[in-house]
């Protein structure tokens, strides 16, 4: 027909808007990490990642500032700027493990022991806290930075062997994940009860209705005429 031509013309129009807008999401100069580089990357870092979702429009917005300061912090010996795409499905387990559920996410810190930043998502904020931040932290290759405690438990955790360690390992991922299993659940149970609460309340309003409130107050109101 006549018209087809343009329609898949316009229908490509909007996939490759799409495909732009979600790229734009996506810096192709801030180094992207998944499983398979993330030792090797973040190994004696202090690091700053974001973890995000192309067609997220904050993590679109916050895009070009993220890639200012990871290009200000290009080839720096000790901090790291990097993104993690969650929609990756080589990356995901990073966001999985890393307790990721909303996006933008940014963490810092021991590429190990990723702490949650709450701060603002401008570029002065940003480049502020990283300056402050990623420096040198106690860590097993840190050890003089470190105070007695944490070099007891370093100590401790260092003279396990592998095996002991992935089994502590896997036993204190479990508290979390049983953690946010017990969190869905607790929510569907809320969630249930809360529809029963309202379809409670419809009943009830719907009960009242049928008793003759409506002809109660118009009595109450002819009376009061």
């Amino acid at each position: 027909p006549q018209g087809y031509p343009s329609k898949v013309g316009s229908n490509m129009k909007l996939s490759l808007t799409a495909a732009a807008l979600s790229f734009a999401a996506v810096n192709a100069d801030v180094l992207q990490l998944t499983p398979s580089n993330f030792s090797e990357m973040t190994a004696g870092k202090t690091v700053f990642i974001k973890f995000f979702a192309p067609w997220c429009g904050h993590c679109k917005k916050m895009a070009p500032d993220w890639e200012k300061l990871a290009g200000d912090w290009d080839s720096d010996k000790i901090g790291l700027i990097a993104e993690v795409d969650c929609t990756d499905e080589e990356a995901r387990p990073l966001c999985d493990v890393n307790g990721v559920k909303g996006f933008p996410t940014l963490k810092y810190g021991d590429a190990n022991d990723l702490q949650d930043y709450k701060g603002g998502r401008t570029y002065d904020d940003l480049s502020s806290f990283a300056k402050k931040n990623l420096v040198p932290i106690c860590s097993p290759s840190n050890l003089d930075l470190c105070d007695d405690e944490k070099k007891a438990e370093i100590a401790k955790f260092a003279a396990m062997s592998s095996d002991e360690l992935d089994a502590l390992i896997a036993a204190e991922e479990k508290k979390i994940s049983d953690a946010d299993t017990a969190m869905k659940e607790g929510v569907e149970e809320l969630q249930k009860t809360y529809e029963q609460l309202n379809k409670d309340k419809e009943a009830t309003i719907e009960a009242v209705k049928a008793s003759g409130l409506g002809l109660m107050k118009a009595c109450k109101a002819s009376a009061s005429a």
